[in-house]
């Protein structure tokens, strides 16, 4: 299947992995079209740019850059500017710490289109070398080695899984994500998710790709997991006509109950003693984003990890 990409990466002060994105693009068997980078903050590029330019300069891509300020920048809104710049049949959105497995990823992604309801379709995300053991087993959890394709018909047997969708390297139809509008926007988070939900209303559905690989994970510390997922939680709270009537409490339980019992079989006690810090610190975050209405101003300026977003509601103003 032969059809034009366009690639759209957000960047906010990229460094040496974003070039290595950008060079792991030129080399793929399908090249994209153009891409566009849409960057928070002149400061970043500007330093980018002074280390990495002339090997920037070097690539064979077309690329076309966007400059927004800090107090711009959101989840959806972004990616939503950046597709605008689009005239491919396809779009694919990535971030700029992902990096292409090799060099099939792109054709692999459209592969997916072959099917006509398919409206997304997104990549399996591999642990980046000096992964911790706990972040292995959960690119594993959620990524696994046989590819599926989703839609609504699955809740029952999905649950919240059925919506489930990475930006970190995802592909969409363009005349779809035109039709529905883009991203929904404002986002504090999970802007893939929902829109991945949206579609499937539609009739279409969502692609997993387990054969398109992208080098992806975060060694986040217990704080850091608790920020996200105090994010997480807010989404899900914002969104009640997709998340209200789904758990996602259940599918983390099962994910947490599995760790131990694969670290358990191998003798990993120090790692458990991790996981359950970690679990705990994710819960909580979660459990204080789902209840953030009755939340002090001070407190979710404090755990959460996207002030510009509160900012846009008239709280967490400097």
């Amino acid at each position: 299947m032969n059809r034009n990409v366009d690639v759209v990466i957000p960047t906010h002060r990229p460094d040496e992995r974003f070039l290595g994105l950008l060079q792991r693009l030129e080399r793929q068997s399908v090249q994209p079209a153009k891409v566009v980078i849409i960057n928070t903050g002149q400061e970043g590029w500007d330093t980018f740019e002074n280390r990495y330019g002339r090997s920037f300069d070097k690539l064979g891509l077309t690329t076309e850059l966007i400059q927004i300020s800090a107090d711009q920048f959101d989840h959806a809104g972004t990616r939503n500017l950046a597709a605008k710049s689009c005239d491919s049949e396809l779009i694919l959105m990535m971030t700029m710490d992902t990096l292409p497995a090799d060099r099939g990823l792109i054709q692999r992604l459209i592969n997916a289109f072959e099917d006509e309801s398919v409206a997304v379709a997104y990549a399996r995300q591999l642990p980046r070398k000096g992964a911790t053991e706990l972040e292995k087993q959960t690119r594993l959890f959620n990524y696994p080695a046989a590819s599926l394709t989703k839609g609504k018909e699955d809740i029952p047997r999905l649950g919240i899984k059925t919506y489930f969708c990475s930006d970190a390297c995802a592909m969409y139809r363009r005349d779809i994500f035109e039709q529905m509008g883009g991203f929904e926007e404002p986002a504090i988070f999970n802007e893939d998710m929902i829109y991945a939900a949206g579609v499937m209303e539609k009739g279409y559905r969502v692609s997993y790709r387990a054969e398109a690989g992208v080098y992806h994970s975060h060694n986040y510390s217990g704080l850091q997991q608790l920020r996200r997922n105090f994010d997480l939680g807010v989404s899900q709270v914002d969104h009640p006509h997709i998340f209200a009537n789904i758990s996602s409490e259940k599918e983390g339980i099962r994910m947490i109950t599995g760790q131990i019992r694969s670290l358990l079989s191998r003798g990993r006690i120090l790692t458990v003693v991790s996981l359950i810090w970690i679990s705990g610190c994710k819960w909580i975050g979660y459990f204080l984003g789902t209840h953030y209405k009755s939340l002090p101003e001070a407190l979710i300026c404090r755990v959460t990890m996207n002030k510009t977003y509160w900012e846009r509601k008239k709280l967490c103003a400097e």
